[in-house]
């Protein structure tokens, strides 16, 4: 073998090594998606919100006012049905909250659910026993179970989870159409955060 040939096979071997460390040594880890949520244990643009004068012996965190999502000083409830909720913080941070009573397989029941229908494409962003947040993207034309109508791609995110206060399952999520990647954000904090109520005696 040449010498020449030899250089050209060191080179090839060199940058090849080189390309592997760059891609397993630096930047994102393998497997993790750059448009994860973030979600942490930091509540520092949130203020605690008793629910017990609305009927839930609990008490969650919201956004306040610093959280930039143009929320007002204090949370809104709206209580018309028996076993359903509404937290409104600002026009864009919808809470819905759900008495389930005993049922315990909330999120699993929310995962079927996702897994059956055929209009949307479900990525998942975090996916633990209770608590999912999920990336959904209207099937655009050409797409297998698209509706003929639709033309372009729509995405929202969502949040689902459950709690437990005094023996009670309660689901939490956003509305129906979900929201902004930021918001989901802050509506899974608030959901982590949902515990119950102790006024000091």
């Amino acid at each position: 073998m040449s010498k020449s040939v030899l250089i050209k096979i060191t080179g090839v071997v060199a940058m090849a090594f080189g390309m592997f460390v760059f891609t397993n040594c630096g930047g994102e880890k393998p497997g993790i998606d750059s448009q994860d949520v973030s979600i942490d244990d930091d509540y520092y643009e949130f203020q605690d919100f008793i629910l017990s004068d609305h009927g839930i012996p609990a008490v969650i965190s919201l956004p306040d006012e610093t959280a930039n999502i143009g929320a007002s000083t204090r949370p809104e409830v709206k209580h018309e049905e028996s076993f359903k909720w509404e937290i409104n913080v600002g026009p864009k941070f919808q809470l819905l909250i759900e008495d389930f009573g005993i049922l315990d397989d909330l999120v699993k029941e929310k995962k079927k659910e996702l897994a059956d229908q055929k209009i949307f494409k479900i990525k998942y962003l975090v996916d633990e026993p209770e608590l999912i947040v999920y990336e959904r993207t209207l099937m655009v034309t050409g797409s297998k179970h698209a509706a003929p109508e639709v033309g372009i791609e729509h995405k929202s995110y969502h949040v689902y989870g459950q709690k437990t206060i005094d023996k009670i399952i309660y689901g939490l999520s956003t509305a129906q159409e979900g929201c902004e990647k930021h918001i989901v954000e802050l509506m899974a904090k608030s959901i982590k955060s949902f515990k119950p109520f102790a006024p000091n005696k």
